[in-house]
């Protein structure tokens, strides 16, 4: 498991674009879990929609996104504090089934499928009360700064 400290060693994203609130298990090379608590007070509920607040599905991509990054960097036993970031490289068979309300907790998980040359493939879902709302595969490509 992993607390919001930890997580901050693995992501360089912070608010209002840091989009996991905790890792509950993983397994290097193999999978991750996590979540994030969708509250009512996420900035992007101010505009998409004013009066039926629904989590962008690009941010929830994008949450799945982070969780992968972290079980790349926990691969591969770096973090962003050795010089290097794992960037969204891509995304494909994205579906969305449900919107995210905000009260939503989006739990997370991550499976490793391949990965070459800093190019890192991963199958994701994303589930409220056990109901899967978002299902892609997330490309993530690991580079120095």
């Amino acid at each position: 498991m992993m607390h919001i400290d930890e997580i901050l060693e693995y992501l360089p994203h912070r608010y209002p674009f840091l989009l996991v609130d905790r890792v509950t298990e993983v397994e290097k090379g193999k999978s991750i879990k996590g979540y994030k608590n969708v509250s009512f007070n996420e900035p992007f509920f101010t505009g998409h929609f004013p009066d039926n607040p629904i989590m962008p599905g690009v941010l929830i991509i994008e949450a799945m996104a982070q969780l992968s990054g972290i079980l790349g960097f926990v691969t591969v036993e770096r973090k962003p504090s050795d010089g290097v970031v794992q960037y969204l490289a891509g995304s494909s068979k994205a579906r969305f089934k449900r919107p995210v309300l905000p009260g939503d907790r989006l739990d997370m998980e991550s499976e490793f499928i391949s990965g070459k040359r800093g190019i890192w493939k991963f199958d994701c879902r994303a589930l409220v009360d056990g109901e899967v709302v978002c299902v892609a595969e997330i490309l993530t490509a690991e580079r120095e700064v």
